[in-house]
């Protein structure tokens, strides 16, 4: 009932693991099996487990959903069904959050997915149809998380984000842990412009002071340029570090 693509023989302390509801197996690990993600995978540094939520309809025609009590349009995925998926996972034990990927959610923020990482992995259900029954979200103890202020056809693809956002955190993903440090949403600031070769490109040269040698003062021009930058495209983001300081 589970599909798992962890290929390492390492042994030590479990990885961080992460347990995917799905009515689309099949599109797992999809982009999460490339580049830093798919090798931190192969190489046993995290876990990806996904659970066919069809696999557990109660009729020989794997319904999974239907309507609405008081009516309405579309349709509604069954309490009975759902919280069989998650309990063939095991209880909720060792502090897994279960989340599930809906526009009702809290949205995730930087400081929530270093809090995830930091832990020993996450339960993601993706929602299908007009959404789930509430009973079972309150039964299974499951939270709502949101990537944004729209909405996607399911969960997939917002799991996804997640996954990839707590994977590149972990010990071992990111060949150079620095790198993590001065990046968007770092003390609540939008990371500054950058720059490569050539230094002059249709007319457009780079800032002297990033060729000065001077490290002081580029220090101090990216500050500069990242406060900027979060000041005149995210206001909310401004609020909050100006509020810290």
């Amino acid at each position: 009932m589970t599909a798992d693509w962890r290929e390492s023989g390492q042994s030590g302390a479990r990885p961080w693991s992460v347990h995917v509801l799905t009515l689309y197996p099949e599109v797992f690990p999809g982009p999460l099996g490339a580049a830093l993600a798919g090798r931190g995978l192969d190489s046993g540094l995290w876990r990806l487990e996904t659970v066919d939520i069809r696999r557990f309809a109660r009729d020989k025609h794997g319904t999974v959903d239907d309507h609405p009590f008081g009516g309405g349009v579309g349709m509604v995925m069954r309490p009975d069904v759902l919280a069989a998926a998650i309990d063939s996972v095991g209880p909720a034990e060792g502090g897994v959050p279960r989340f599930l990927l809906s526009p009702r959610g809290a949205p995730l923020t930087q400081e929530q997915v270093k809090a995830l990482a930091d832990g020993p992995g996450i339960m993601l259900i993706c929602g299908r149809f007009e959404g789930v029954d509430e009973r079972v979200l309150e039964g299974r103890g499951a939270a709502e998380l949101s990537v944004g202020d729209y909405v996607l056809s399911g969960g997939e693809i917002a799991a996804m984000a997640v996954i990839d956002a707590c994977v590149r955190l972990l010990p071992g993903v990111v060949g150079r842990p620095s790198s993590l440090v001065e990046e968007s949403f770092e003390d609540d600031l939008l990371e500054y412009p950058q720059y490569t070769r050539p230094r002059l490109f249709e007319g457009r040269a780079v800032p002297e002071v990033l060729l000065s040698g001077d490290h002081a003062a580029i220090d101090a021009w990216r500050r500069a340029q990242a406060e900027h930058v979060t000041r005149t495209r995210r206001a909310d983001l401004w609020a909050r570090h100006q509020a810290r300081r």
